[in-house]
C-alpha cells in the first residue's frame, strides 16, 4: 500500500513512535514561527531555561498582528521580541513587512518540511506541501529548543478538488463549501489532503486560502502536493532551490474522501457567528453592511487584491460603507503599488491599511453598535471584531468589492462582467526586499546582547505540581462552539496586556460572563463545565493561562479542539471528558465536585468525581498520554522543561 503526503512527512520526520499507531508519536520540527501575540511567550520561556539558541532550520518572531502603537505597552513588545530574537539566533520581522503566514509562504516555506507555529492559521503554509501545525506558545517554544512535537497519528481526510472555479468564484468559496458540508468539527483529528484535477489551477495563494481555513473546519492542518504550481510559486520568489516534488503515490489510502466540483461553486458568504454557516451570496441581498475590509492572512494576495480593484474601477464606494484594504506583505504592496491598483483602491473611495493583521483580530475598524461588516477573513465569532454587538459576514474579495459598491451583500456576477477577472494571475516574479526581515546573528554576537524588557512585560506566572485533591466549584457552566475569542477576546484595548498576566486576566470571559473573573477569584479553586469541541478557534494560549492565574482546577467538556486541549495541558489544567450527557445536564454552576487522590486519578483513563452539593458520584475520562501525564504531574511545561534540563544539568 502507497503513502499519502501526511505519512510521508510523518514518516520522514519520525523520532519517537510508530506513524499507524494510534498511540502518540514525536517528530522533528523544521521551522517555527510566533508573532506579537504569542512570541512574548515563547521569548520568555527561551529565557527562563537559560536557553543559547534555537535548534531549528529556522525560527522567525512577526510583528503583524498588533502594529498600532497606540502606548508604549505594544513598543515595549516588539522590542522585547527584537531583542529576544538577536539573543536567542531568530529571524526577527518588523512591523510593516507582512502577515506571518504571508511572509513565511513567501520566504520560510519548503515541502516535505514541518513547520509549527504560534498562530492557529499556520496551516497556510501547507499550499506548498510541508505540514505546518498551529499550536501554543509553549508547544512552539519546546519546538525550538529540540523537544519536537508530539501528536496522536492523525487520521487523513482526502478532499477532491475537481473541475475549475468560474470567474466570480474563488478559492474562499472552496473553504466556505466545505465548511458547509463537514461544519467546524467535521475535521477533528484529521490532516486534509487536497487533490484532484482542479488543484492544477490553483495558485499557491489560493492554495494557501484554503489550507488556512482548515483549522476551521477543526482539522490539525492542511496539506497540498508540491507540483509545478508549487516550482513556479518558488521560482518567483528566487527560491527554487527550496523545490521538490511531493505527491501522495497512486495507492495512497485514507480514512475518508470528499469531492467537490468546483465548476459547480457559486459566491458564498458565511453568516454570524460562526464560518460554518453558509448561504449563497445572491441570497443575502438585503443585510445592509456598514464596513467591508479586503484583507487578512486568508485573502490579502497580489490577485486577489487586484480582482477587487477591478470590480471597484471606475466606481465608488457606498456612501454608508467604509471599505478598508490590507495588503498581505509589503511585497504584496510593492507589487500593487508598481501596477497602480492601489490608485484604483482609492480613487473608488477605500482606505489602505498597515500589511497586518487589523480588522480581523479586531485592532482597528471595530465595527458601530450592532454593526454588519463583511470581511474577507477567516473568523466571524462574536466578539472578534473588537464589537460583541457587531455581526460578522466571511466572503471572497470579488464579493465584498461588490457588497462596497451597492452597500449590501451582493454576488459579484451582478455588478461586473466576471470573465474579466479569468486572466488576472500572480505575478511572474515578484520583487524580494528583505529590508524589514532582521536574519539571525553569529553565534559569538549574541552572548552580548541585552533583551530589553518593559514595565508592562510581566514575568510568568507559575503554579505548583498537581495538586492530591481537588475540591472545587463550578464558576461556569458553557454550551458547545465555545471559542478561544469567548475566553479571551481580540481587540487592541485588551490585546495591548498579552504580556502583562495580571492584567490581561482581568478581562477572561468578559463578554459571556463579565461577573466571572470576580466569582473565580472569590471561590479560590473552581471547575468550569464546557460542551462539544471546547476552546476552538485560536492557539491563543493565554485561553488556558489566565483560567490558572485565576484558580481553573480542570474543565469538564463534552470534546475539546485539539490546540487548545494542548494548552490546558500545558498550564497543568486537566481536560476531562464527560463519559455521560446526563452527567453534563445534572451539573450547575456552583455545585462543589471533589476529585481524591488526584496524582494517582490521572494515571487512569476513568476518574470518579463527587458532586458533594447534590451527593452523587459521575464518572469522567482523560484523553491524554503518559507524556502529557508527566507534564500534568508537574503542574504544566514550563515546569517540566525546567525539571527536565536541570535534570539534564546535574547529571
Amino acid at each position: 500500500m502507497g503513502m499519502n503526503i501526511t505519512q510521508k512527512i510523518l514518516k520522514s520526520h519520525l523520532l519517537e513512535g510508530d506513524i499507524n499507531s494510534k498511540e502518540q508519536i514525536t517528530v522533528s520540527v523544521d521551522q517555527t514561527l510566533c508573532h506579537d501575540l504569542t512570541g512574548i511567550m515563547a521569548a520568555q520561556v527561551m529565557e527562563s531555561v537559560g536557553a543559547k539558541g534555537v535548534y531549528t532550520e529556522a525560527s522567525v518572531f512577526y510583528c503583524d498582528h498588533n502594529t498600532i502603537a497606540a502606548d508604549s505597552a505594544n513598543s515595549d513588545d516588539h522590542r522585547y521580541l527584537k531583542t529576544s530574537a538577536e539573543k536567542y539566533g531568530i529571524y526577527f520581522s518588523k512591523p510593516g513587512n507582512g502577515i506571518c503566514h504571508f511572509v513565511h509562504c513567501q520566504q520560510f516555506a519548503k515541502p516535505g518540511k514541518i513547520l509549527l507555529g504560534a498562530d492557529s492559521h499556520t496551516p497556510t503554509s501547507g499550499a506548498l506541501g510541508m505540514l505546518a501545525i498551529g499550536s501554543g506558545g509553549l508547544s512552539v517554544a519546546k519546538g525550538m529548543l529540540g523537544e519536537g512535537f508530539k501528536l496522536i497519528p492523525p487520521k487523513v481526510l482526502n478532499i477532491v478538488l475537481n473541475g475549475q472555479l468560474n470567474p466570480g468564484v474563488s478559492a474562499k468559496d472552496v473553504t466556505l463549501e466545505i465548511l458547509r458540508l463537514i461544519s467546524v468539527k467535521g475535521g477533528l483529528g484529521s490532516i486534509i489532503e487536497f487533490s484532484g484535477t482542479g488543484i492544477q489551477y490553483l495558485s499557491v495563494p489560493q492554495r494557501a486560502t484554503i489550507a488556512n481555513m482548515t483549522i476551521e473546519m477543526g482539522a490539525i492542518t492542511g496539506v497540498f502536493p508540491s507540483d509545478d504550481i508549487t516550482k513556479k510559486y518558488l521560482e518567483a520568489q528566487d527560491r527554487v532551490g527550496d523545490w521538490i516534488e511531493l505527491r501522495a503515490d497512486e495507492d495512497a489510502s485514507y480514512d475518508e474522501s470528499l469531492v467537490i466540483e468546483l465548476d459547480k461553486l457559486e459566491p458564498l458568504v458565511a453568516k454570524p457567528h460562526m464560518p460554518d454557516i453558509v448561504d449563497k451570496a445572491s441570497a443575502l441581498g438585503d443585510v445592509k453592511a456598514h464596513s467591508v475590509f479586503i484583507g487578512s492572512c486568508t485573502n490579502a494576495s497580489y490577485a486577489d487584491i487586484v480582482k477587487a480593484s477591478k470590480i471597484l474601477k471606475g466606481k465608488k464606494v457606498h456612501k454608508d460603507v467604509d471599505l478598508t484594504v490590507g495588503p498581505g506583505s509589503k511585497q504584496v504592496f510593492e507589487q500593487l503599488l508598481k501596477d497602480g491598483v492601489i490608485s484604483d483602491l482609492v480613487d473608488s473611495g477605500a482606505r489602505i491599511l498597515e500589511n497586518a493583521c487589523g480588522p480581523c483580530i479586531g485592532i482597528g475598524q471595530v465595527p458601530p453598535e450592532n454593526g454588519v461588516a463583511v470581511r474577507t477573513s477567516n473568523r466571524n465569532f462574536m466578539g472578534r471584531s473588537g464589537n460583541n454587538s457587531a455581526s460578522v459576514y466571511l466572503v471572497s474579495p470579488e464579493t465584498a468589492a461588490a457588497t462596497a459598491i451597492t452597500g449590501f451583500i451582493t454576488d459579484p456576477r451582478t455588478v461586473y462582467d466576471v470573465s474579466l477577472l479569468a486572466s488576472i494571475e500572480e505575478p511572474d516574479m515578484y520583487k524580494v526586499d528583505n529590508c524589514l526581515l532582521i536574519e539571525p546573528q553569529a553565534e559569538e554576537a549574541r552572548a552580548s546582547v541585552d533583551v530589553l524588557t518593559g514595565p508592562n512585560i510581566q514575568p510568568l506566572p507559575m503554579r505548583g505540581v498537581l495538586d492530591k485533591t481537588i475540591e472545587a466549584g463550578i464558576v461556569l457552566k458553557l454550551g458547545d462552539n465555545i471559542t478561544t475569542d469567548d475566553i479571551i477576546p481580540g481587540g487592541a484595548n485588551i490585546l495591548k496586556y498579552i504580556a502583562n498576566i495580571p492584567e490581561f486576566a482581568k478581562y477572561t470571559f468578559c463578554y459571556t460572563d463579565p461577573t466571572f473573573v470576580k466569582r473565580a477569584e472569590d471561590m479560590g479553586s473552581s471547575i468550569i463545565i464546557g460542551g462539544e469541541n471546547y476552546g476552538q478557534g485560536s492557539s491563543r494560549e493565554h485561553a488556558a493561562l489566565l483560567p490558572m492565574f485565576l484558580g481553573i482546577k480542570a474543565v469538564i467538556a463534552k470534546s475539546y479542539a485539539r490546540i487548545h486541549k494542548e494548552n490546558l495541558i500545558n498550564y497543568g489544567i486537566l481536560p476531562l471528558v464527560f463519559r455521560s450527557n446526563e452527567d453534563y445536564d445534572k451539573l450547575d454552576a456552583e455545585d462543589v465536585l471533589k476529585i481524591a487522590d488526584v496524582p494517582n486519578a490521572v494515571k487512569k483513563s476513568t476518574i470518579q468525581v463527587e458532586n458533594i452539593t447534590k451527593g452523587y458520584t459521575f464518572e469522567v475520562g482523560i484523553e491524554i498520554s503518559d507524556y502529557d501525564r508527566d507534564v500534568i504531574h508537574d503542574g504544566g511545561a514550563l515546569n517540566y522543561l525546567r525539571n527536565k534540563i536541570n535534570s539534564k544539568t546535574n547529571s
